[in-house]
């Protein structure tokens, strides 16, 4: 049993207690501190105290805090990565259903520190039915949870293993040519569905931008319109990359977006009050599937292959690549 006094880091009448002891177990418990008290004299009372404290209590156990698992770090994943970087809500949502839909599955219950290569290769046993796209998901939200994980001190960075993506193969992406187009927007002749499928095809914005265009983002005069907003669900937020964007009218769709009527229904373009089996809360945007069951009807009409809202967008950057 030793108890030595030495100055602490140049502090004056500061000094260092380092006591060492036997247990009654025979281990050797060794432990420095900070005198409270100041002056030697006082801070070597004060190590004798402590001292005899320690052989008659033990020392102070320290509670083991475990490692949280995957699916209990979600919640403070989610926090401290996706909204302390202000991310889109749909970024956030789909965050969460790569969480519980495809990670949770196979290693929900899994802790942090315990994910290793055998982990990350059940990952990919475990989505070997999925295509590659999905599966690279999964694995670019495992990793990025991992590096959260060391980034807060949850996991040391010594435990975070390599997650190498799978090999994806680039599918080519659908679009009507050019008489299939000029037939789905000859068959759209209600007002509100010219303006959807026009401010897709010849716009080349996403379903989200135009379900969040307001008639502040539409210059008549200039012939331009502001991309500058986003409608994921109920949630109004900036355009996929963060930045707006301008993007020029075609002749047809600002004849098309006019012949809408302008703020009389309120600040959407595409509002309920267009779409006639509505009959509350008119001022809203139109609904998240509205266009996708327009263009089921509307694709038929005009013999064309049936497919989503996405494809104008894709329509209109092909046609655009082949001028």
């Amino acid at each position: 049993m030793t108890v030595t006094i030495r100055p602490y880091r140049g502090q004056k009448d500061h000094f260092e207690v380092d006591i060492t002891i036997t247990l009654p177990d025979g281990q050797i418990h060794r432990e420095r501190r900070k005198a409270p008290a100041r002056g030697k004299a006082a801070a070597r009372t004060w190590g004798r105290e402590r001292e005899r404290y320690l052989l008659q209590n033990g020392p102070r156990k320290r509670r083991k805090v475990e490692t949280p698992t995957v699916s209990e770090f979600e919640d403070r994943y989610i926090r401290e990565h996706h909204k302390a970087k202000h991310h889109k809500a749909s970024t956030i949502e789909d965050a969460r259903q790569t969480l519980r839909t495809l990670l949770g599955p196979i290693i929900g219950d899994v802790r942090l520190d315990q994910i290793d290569a055998l982990q990350v290769q059940r990952v990919r046993a475990g989505l070997a039915d999925k295509n590659a796209l999905t599966v690279n998901k999964a694995l670019s939200t495992l990793s990025t949870m991992l590096k959260c994980a060391v980034g807060v001190g949850v996991i040391p960075a010594s435990a975070m293993p390599t997650i190498k993506r799978v090999r994806a193969k680039s599918a080519p992406q659908e679009f009507w040519g050019f008489d299939e187009y000029a037939r789905l927007v000859a068959v759209a002749k209600r007002p509100v569905d010219r303006a959807a499928v026009l401010l897709g095809g010849d716009a080349g914005m996403r379903w989200g931008e135009i379900r969040g265009l307001q008639w502040d983002s539409v210059n008549f005069s200039r012939k331009v319109i502001v991309v500058q907003r986003a409608l994921w669900r109920d949630v109004l937020d900036v355009p996929k990359g963060g930045k707006s964007r301008e993007v020029p009218m075609t002749a047809r769709l600002s004849d098309a977006l006019q012949a809408l009527g302008g703020r009389e229904h309120g600040p959407f373009v595409l509002c309920r009050a267009l779409v006639s089996w509505h009959r509350r809360e008119l001022e809203l945007p139109v609904g998240q599937k509205w266009l996708l069951q327009r263009l089921d009807v509307l694709c038929p009409a005009a013999e064309v292959k049936p497919n989503g809202p996405h494809t104008l967008r894709h329509t209109f950057c092909s046609h655009l690549a082949m001028r």
